[in-house]
């Protein structure tokens, strides 16, 4: 029997004698037991008669060595050699058998077959190696040469069809089987509608295996290996070429089964060459042992590259003819459309030689080559004569422009980066994005997102910046107060560019430390929360001629300090908290903060949803991470009044929670993220951010700080369409202090109902000062307000919406808490002193009733004279002597 128990051929038996002892034929002799324990040296493969393998010098005891398998009129196994071990066929090796070593040998099929030419064929009789070997004579060292490649060569089909026999093992032990991953794959982000935004990653769309069409892997088999269902997964003539051209110097060439094409791309072997070719075969082998066809097959349609940057067969259905490898699908690749593809395979890609096979680059080539794929379908039998007979060279679409509604090279591109940070913070890891194979709908609306880049990108037509000068930048942000979603973004026209409205770094790692905006009298949002949570009352009363702790007036944007606040009774000395907020003065929200400590202040803004505030060094600081201890040490009383700087979409997610009346949600851009499994297809729904909110304000005090800023459009003279209800808050900070009299940030932000809108004006890039077109100072309550209203009228008007009120307002507070002067206490209205007009002879009868004159027993007497500050309480006696006077009381 030879190791692989199969009946031993007495005739391809390798005769294993003494040292150096030739081998007999048949039957010859045979020697002594004690031979093997004698013999030894090194195994070599000599000049063997037709159907006999030579071996000498076989190191000593115990067995034979065995050569599996190589035919030349027989087959000439020779076994284990060595005390206990085995005889060591190398990868480039013959003859030189090794004691205790165990054979291993490249990637042939077990069981397999090499034709070994008969001595002398290639001159002389062999090579032999070893101690005993003997060099052959030749008198022409060329025709020497050649012996030894022919005999080298077939050497190694040797090693590689006696794989199996060996020791039953695969060649090379040390040849691990990478275990086939999922290709990565397609990120697909589109809109709330659907629509898609982008494609991110490779562009490829993973198929299970059981999911592709018969017609597919047909077509593909027929272009690349008509034989694949029926070989072990090894071209044993590829691999002979590719060891002749490697001993040659000749080219080196790949030309391989499907399995070893896949083989070679699991395996990352980017080289030609007789080692990776071994090596590439044994994977091929371990492949086709532990997977079937169909699997290898769907492997191998998911990884190949087929041209225009598609990779895998589904992508270029798509692509190429809009149809798809999945079977049953509605539109479901025909046999003419896959053998177009599949024909691309063999150079998807132009060189200098030759333009390839891609149907759009060189038609005439591509048909040609797709005749060559139908006529070997047809072969196979997987398409029938009259389909073949029938066949037509079906017309690839051209690659299509850029989609209309894709965000590359468009504003809502600068989403991009916030869903990558989104995805992180789920939890999703950079390898996961890498792999690809997301479906992820993101939060942003269309129509609202139009709207934003309508009202804020200087591009538009439409909006207020338009014309303006090109160093100025507008965001907009539109958040669903009832949910957190972003409904409409918009940060600059360059997605690659700086993201004006959140800072968020292009690569989605996290918010760049040199962001944010001074958000100046839009901040005071924050502060009235605050002082609503410390009962506070709109009718509290403020002195705005007291100045800072450390001495310094307080400005109000230039304000005379003899119009401030003046309404009635009131004046800049008792200001009330009401008034104050509507005209944006800023002395209240100083004291407020300073009654209160910058710490409240701070906190009700965190509870917002303020992350991130910079203090007076542009240290940023970031207040989920931070205590009150740190606040106080890093603000003053002047966040009051939105001196720091804050993110827009920071200062967005706050705004959208007082729109809420005090219910914060977690702002987010990712409605749902759904994964598809590469082994199903099936598409598996990830955690997404929450929409469930959490009351951070009591909702009775929303209602009282929301009826207040209910009053700002109308005083800005920026109310709805239609009269909608909303609220509003303008902002302006100063260039810089040296420049008070020049702004250089300006807000608008509050929002009705369905849709909190926030919108910033400054600098692009740097800040520079900001004017309107008039030339005058630009104010919050300007140009930002008639962004903000363009794109709230715009997007109720689009989305039909009704015209929702916020709650009944709720009055209350402590009216005594604040630090302005009483108002004086005014005297009750005076009554006319009728006693002059009743007195005596000129009494008027019609207006003195019970008194006339002359007549006496008149006891009528007065008796509504109340509130007279003689105290007459209409106590008369009467006159009884006609004089009619009387002296009250």
């Amino acid at each position: 029997m030879n190791p692989n128990g199969e009946p031993q051929n007495a005739r391809a038996r390798a005769q294993v004698p003494g040292s150096f002892a030739a081998s007999t034929p048949d039957g010859g002799d045979r020697p002594a037991p004690d031979a093997y324990r004698r013999s030894s040296g090194s195994a070599s493969v000599g000049s063997a008669g037709p159907g006999r393998a030579s071996v000498s010098g076989v190191p000593p005891a115990g067995g034979r060595a065995s050569v599996g398998s190589a035919s030349v009129g027989g087959r000439a196994p020779v076994g284990s050699a060595g005390a206990g071990g085995r005889a060591s066929v190398g990868a480039a090796s013959v003859g030189a058998a090794s004691v205790g070593a165990r054979a291993s040998v490249g990637s042939a099929g077990v069981g397999g077959r090499a034709s070994v030419p008969p001595p002398g064929s290639g001159g002389g009789g062999g090579v032999s190696s070893g101690s005993g070997g003997k060099r052959p004579r030749s008198k022409a060292d060329k025709k020497y040469r050649r012996a030894n490649i022919l005999t080298a060569a077939a050497a190694v089909l040797v090693i590689l069809v006696g794989a199996g026999i060996v020791g039953g093992t695969y060649f090379f032990d040390d040849v691990d089987l990478p275990t086939p991953q999922a290709e990565e794959q397609l990120n697909v982000i589109k809109n709330a509608q659907g629509q898609v935004l982008a494609k991110e990653g490779e562009p490829r769309i993973n198929v299970p295996y059981q999911n592709i069409s018969k017609t597919m892997s047909d077509a593909v088999a027929a272009a690349e290996d008509k034989n694949f269902y029926h070989h072990n997964g090894i071209d044993m003539k590829g691999i002979a070429r590719a060891a002749w051209n490697n001993f040659t110097g000749g080219d080196k060439q790949g030309a391989s089964t499907i399995t070893q094409q896949y083989a070679r791309h699991v395996a990352e072997l980017k080289d030609i060459s007789y080692s990776r070719k071994l090596r590439e075969a044994v994977i091929a082998r371990k492949l086709e042992s532990k997977y079937s066809k169909d699997q290898i097959m769907g492997l191998y349609l998911n990884y190949i590259d087929l041209g225009e940057g598609r990779y895998g067969a589904e992508a270029a259905a798509q692509g190429y003819f809009g149809a798809s490898v999945v079977k049953g699908s509605k539109n479901e690749i025909t046999p003419y459309q896959a053998a177009v593809i599949a024909s691309i395979i063999k150079q998807p890609y132009p060189t200098a030689t030759h333009q390839g096979y891609d149907p759009l680059i060189n038609p005439a080539a591509s048909k040609e080559r797709w005749e060559y794929t139908m006529k070997n379908m047809l072969d196979m039998g997987a398409i029938t004569q009259a389909q073949y007979d029938a066949r037509k060279y079906p017309e690839a679409k051209k690659k299509s422009a850029a989609c209309t509604t894709c965000a590359d090279g468009k504003p809502v591109g600068m989403i991009m980066r916030h869903v990558t940070y989104e995805l992180h913070e789920l939890g999703i890891t950079d390898d996961q994005i890498k792999k690809g194979g997301l479906e992820i709908t993101t939060t942003i609306d269309k129509d609202v997102q139009a709207a934003a880049e309508a009202a804020g990108s200087a591009n538009s037509k439409t909006s207020p910046l338009n014309g303006r000068p090109k160093t100025y930048q507008a965001a907009v942000i539109g958040i669903d107060p009832s949910t957190g979603e972003v409904l409409g973004y918009y940060g600059g026209d360059d997605p690659n560019g700086i993201d004006y409205a959140g800072y968020m770094s292009g690569d989605g790692k996290g918010v760049m430390d040199s962001g944010g905006q001074s958000p100046a009298s839009s901040f005071k949002i924050y502060t009235l929360a605050a002082a609503m949570r410390a009962n506070y009352s709109f009718e509290t009363l403020w002195d705005g001629t007291q100045k800072r702790s450390n001495g310094t007036t307080i400005s109000n944007a230039g304000q005379d300090p003899g119009a401030t606040c003046n309404g009635g009774n009131h004046s800049v000395k008792s200001c009330d908290l009401e008034q104050a907020t509507i005209k944006s003065y800023n002395f209240p929200f100083y004291f407020i903060t300073q009654q209160l400590g910058v710490d409240k202040v701070v906190k009700a803004a965190k509870d917002a949803g303020v992350r991130y505030i910079w203090n007076n060094e542009g240290k940023r600081i970031d207040l989920t991470n931070s205590d009150a201890s740190t606040w106080n040490k890093n603000f003053s009383e002047e966040i009051g009044f939105g001196q720091f700087r804050v993110l827009p979409l920071d200062h967005a997610t706050g705004v959208a929670t007082i729109v809420a009346q005090g219910v914060r949600h977690q702002t987010h851009f990712i409605k749902s993220i759904k994964s598809v499994d590469p082994a199903t297809g099936k598409l598996t729904s990830l955690k997404t951010i929450t929409k469930n909110g959490t009351k951070v304000f009591e909702p009775d005090r929303m209602s009282d700080m929301t009826a207040v800023l209910e009053q700002i459009p109308e005083h800005a003279k920026h109310t709805l369409a239609g009269g909608r209800d909303a609220i509003g808050k303008s902002g302006s900070w100063e260039l810089n202090p040296k420049e008070s009299s020049k702004n250089g940030d300006a807000w608008f932000v509050g929002g009705i109902p369905q849709l909190a809108a926030t919108v910033w004006v400054g600098g692009k890039g740097n800040r520079v000062a900001l004017t309107e077109a008039s030339g005058k100072k630009m104010f919050g309550s300007n140009t930002p307000a008639e962004i903000w209203k363009e794109f709230l009228d715009a997007v109720a008007k689009k989305k039909d919406w009704d015209k929702e009120k916020f709650p009944d307002r709720q009055k209350g507070g402590d009216a005594s808490l604040g630090n302005g002067q009483p108002l004086p206490v005014q005297p009750p209205p005076q009554q006319q002193d009728d006693s002059a007009i009743c007195d005596g002879s000129q009494a008027i009868s019609i207006l003195c009733p019970g008194q006339n004159t002359g007549i006496p027993g008149n006891n009528t007497g007065n008796t509504g004279n109340t509130g007279n500050n003689n105290g007459n309480n209409g106590n008369n006696n009467g006159n009884n002597n006609g004089g009619g006077n009387n002296n009250g009381g």
